[in-house]
């Protein structure tokens, strides 16, 4: 790690000197867009710190001054959480960057880790007037978020968010993820006695268990978590709302209304020949194992995780590239993607699978895996692949992959991790008889306030969505406790 601090202070002095050279006062939309620092690909792909590197304060200052401070500022409808998004990058141009920080936590919870793994170029940067009106790169809203987040947590001049006095009214989050950590900051805020209760041994819940740490550090997630109990929340480890107690015991308790926010915990396989060999496993495993458990990462690991030279992840998203970028770090020579559409297809951001392709992975696009072979063992070997072409599209918009008759290949493997996506959990559901949810397990809700069939139960995240990005199940949260605020104030408050 001495070579990679080295390399990284070098080589932000040398921006640095570069950049003071550079600034001189001129028209904001002749600017060009920042650029990241990164680790270099052939160290990064090695190691687990984390991939980009952050701005300096002149690369932030200089990118806060494109910003075009629009009267219609597009960008906030483009915000799941409706961050100022103006009013925070002009903190910034104006180098009060404990204020820019400030503006973001008043709707966002965590904007460390949204500037880190929101997809900012399909939401907020896609609404910029750069990118609508003048077909130009957009302002780097969520380098720049990510820049006072972590000045702040820097500077130890951290800011708590103002609370409401305390309105002795008692509240429950079931699951600790994304929805339920800004489900539980806006409560606090309102004045709730608020309580989040997780299954699990840590709170974030997919921040910690299914992000790497090369895109996501867990002490950024734990930094964000602490604050949240600074202003008040609660947080209750190895608590299973179902089991550890049901939810009439909690009533009786004196909790008088309850966000779901459990998640899509539930794994997707393919159902194909072989599946069921030993070392087929799905994503959610995998990356659990490796971010939450330590797999390969230390000697003393308690739960393991398979690896040998060739590793080949199903899936196109997100979460096949930090499972096939994963593998590459912890050894493997060989490590693939395989997806039946073709790499402009992918849903994985963009930035994701450049790295992935910086950092030595393979793709095999336009294949599709129909049967494993194991040998006497047990232990998967091989997979035959079809290859596939393009049809007509589909209802995603998106052209359909069609077999191409004949064309199979078989290749060897030794381990395949299965990202094909996720079911909700299916806990809650299971003990609340009176509960709707759709055929593919999701909890049915108002729309317009997240609240389920059952009046005092709110929901949000991918328990509802069955799989989105962390933003929008933070909007969620924000959305139920609004929606749970006026049912409190109505029912128990009048």
């Amino acid at each position: 790690m001495k070579d990679l601090e080295f390399y990284k202070q070098e080589r932000a002095q040398e921006w640095r000197n570069e950049l003071r050279k550079s600034i001189k006062p001129k028209d904001r939309t002749s600017r060009e867009r920042v650029e990241m620092l990164e680790q270099e690909a052939l160290i990064r792909n090695s190691n687990f710190e984390e991939v980009n590197l952050g701005l300096s304060i002149e690369i932030a200052v200089s990118e806060a001054q494109r910003c075009l401070d629009c009267i219609d500022p597009t960008c906030i409808d483009g915000c799941p959480v409706n961050i100022n998004i103006p009013k925070f990058i002009k903190k910034i141009e104006g180098e009060d960057f404990l204020g820019a920080a400030a503006v973001l936590k008043e709707t966002n919870t965590l904007p460390a880790v949204c500037g880190r793994v929101c997809p900012q170029e399909k939401q907020c940067e896609n609404s910029c007037f750069y990118t609508v009106k003048l077909n130009k790169p957009p302002v780097a809203i969520g380098y720049l978020e990510r820049f006072a987040a972590d000045y702040e947590r820097n500077s130890g001049q951290v800011s708590i968010p103002e609370v409401a006095k305390g309105n002795n009214i008692k509240v429950a989050a079931v699951g600790a993820g994304p929805a339920a950590l800004a489900w539980s900051a806006d409560m606090t805020k309102l004045g709730y006695d608020v309580t989040v209760f997780e299954a699990l041994h840590e709170i974030g819940g997919v921040l910690k268990y299914g992000i790497p740490e090369f895109r996501l550090p867990n002490g950024i997630i734990d930094f964000e978590i602490e604050n949240l109990r600074k202003m008040g929340v609660k947080f209750e480890t190895n608590f299973i709302v179902g089991r550890t107690k049901d939810f009439d015991t909690l009533r009786k308790e004196g909790f008088k209304a309850f966000f779901v926010g459990s998640g899509a915990g539930l794994p997707n396989f393919m159902n194909i020949p072989g599946e069921n060999s030993i070392n087929i496993l799905s994503s959610n495993e995998f990356l659990t194992r490796v971010n939450l458990m330590g797999a390969l990462r230390t000697e003393d690991a308690d739960t393991p995780a398979p690896m040998g030279k060739t590793v080949v992840v199903i899936g196109g998203g997100n979460t096949a590239m930090d499972s096939v970028r994963t593998a590459k770090r912890l050894g493997a020579e060989r490590s693939i993607i395989v997806y039946r559409r073709s790499k402009e297809e992918m849903p994985a951001r963009i930035e994701e699978v450049k790295h992935a392709i910086e950092e030595g992975v393979e793709f095999m696009n336009l294949h599709n895996p129909i049967e494993y072979s194991a040998d006497d063992q047990g232990f998967v070997r091989s997979m035959k692949l079809q290859k596939m072409e393009l049809g007509e599209a589909d209802a995603s918009g998106r052209r359909r992959p069609v077999p191409i008759e004949g064309a199979i290949e078989e290749i060897d493997v030794n381990v395949v991790v299965v990202a094909v996506g996720v079911s909700p959990n299916p806990l809650v559901p299971s003990v609340l008889s009176d509960l709707e949810v759709t055929k593919w397990g999701t909890i049915v809700v108002n729309e317009n306030n997240m609240q389920s069939s059952i009046e005092d139960i709110f929901a949000g995240g991918d328990i509802v969505r069955g799989g989105a990005t962390v933003i929008l199940a933070m909007g969620d949260g924000r959305k139920a406790a609004a929606g749970m605020h006026e049912y409190i104030k109505e029912k128990y408050l009048v």
